[in-house]
């Protein structure tokens, strides 16, 4: 399935990141930039939040992931126990063609980009 899914997956994924952060309080700009290969975004003002990375995987899945020391994603699957597929402590797993619980993964990225704000 490589190719238009998985892209046009990773690209709803880009644009949710972008609008959480534009309507979450304190998070401000986003610095985008390359990490390991793989798009990274994290505020642009020091000390607001956590970085998000989208990775397209060999096997056609998108992971957004984060840092594994914050145990952001042990929250996700307290929160969200039966709403994600989950990699460790590390990654939310979307598959193309399955939809993407928008409320929930907006949630889980605004922890995320104001981790240092709690």
């Amino acid at each position: 399935m490589t190719g238009a899914p998985v892209q046009a997956l990773h690209e709803t994924l880009r644009a949710l990141i972008f609008e959480t952060a534009r309507e979450t309080e304190g998070v401000g700009e986003l610095a985008e930039s390359l990490k390991w290969g793989e798009p990274s975004f994290t505020p642009a003002r020091p000390r607001i939040g956590s970085s998000v990375r989208l990775a397209t995987r060999k096997d056609d899945t998108v992971a957004m992931l984060f840092i594994c020391h914050t145990n952001l994603v042990d929250r996700f699957r307290e929160l969200y126990p039966d709403t994600f597929a989950f990699e460790g402590n590390r990654a939310l797993v979307f598959r193309p063609g399955e939809a993407v619980p928008v409320a929930e993964t907006k949630h889980c990225i605004a922890l995320a980009l104001t981790y240092f704000q709690r």
